[in-house]
């Protein structure tokens, strides 16, 4: 397949393209990163395979990375917002923040730095890949060769920990 093909398909439908990204994403700006997403590895998978069916190979590339996006940011969501108690949300210093307020914020991250610091190498790596990467509890567990059930079962402790230290502090403050 020639590259003038592909760029002859890509400008055809980038619009529909587009579209149907808008459509399943919800957002014109990210749709448009996924537009051009979709075209580096269409680009990509041509230098490196014959594709019988350009067209649907497009749609179909958009399309997965649309649905790839939309489960990151499901994933983002619910690990960020679900395992904390609301208490604890609303406990978190606003940028508006008093200087108390600020330094009970720094002094609540340090200790749970150092109560992080103190997990099992695996807990560790659990925590990152769940809350900083957005990784499911499946993806983890292939990465560290464990079951779902273990990486949940973990990640469910941390995060116990996690809010232990928050509601301790808020006990002596």
């Amino acid at each position: 397949m020639s590259q003038s093909r592909f760029n002859s398909v890509f400008i055809t439908q980038r619009l529909s393209l587009l579209r149907t990204l808008q459509r399943m994403v919800r957002n014109p700006s990210t749709a448009e990163d996924l537009l051009q997403e979709t075209y580096l590895r269409v680009n990509r998978a041509i230098g490196e395979r014959r594709i019988e069916h350009l067209e649907p190979f497009v749609f179909q590339t958009a399309r997965n990375l649309a649905l790839d996006y939309l489960r990151s940011r499901r994933v983002h969501e619910r690990t960020m917002v679900e395992d904390v108690p609301l208490d604890v949300l609303q406990g978190i210093a606003a940028s508006a923040s008093t200087p108390e307020e600020a330094a009970h914020a720094e002094r609540l991250l340090a200790r749970l730095t150092v109560s992080l610091g103190q997990l099992t190498a695996r807990q560790q790596r659990i925590f990152m890949l769940s809350r900083l990467h957005g990784s499911s509890y499946v993806e983890i567990a292939e990465e560290l060769e464990v079951s779902a059930s273990t990486v949940q079962k973990e990640l469910k402790l941390i995060m116990a920990i996690c809010v232990g230290v928050a509601q301790r502090m808020e006990e002596y403050s």
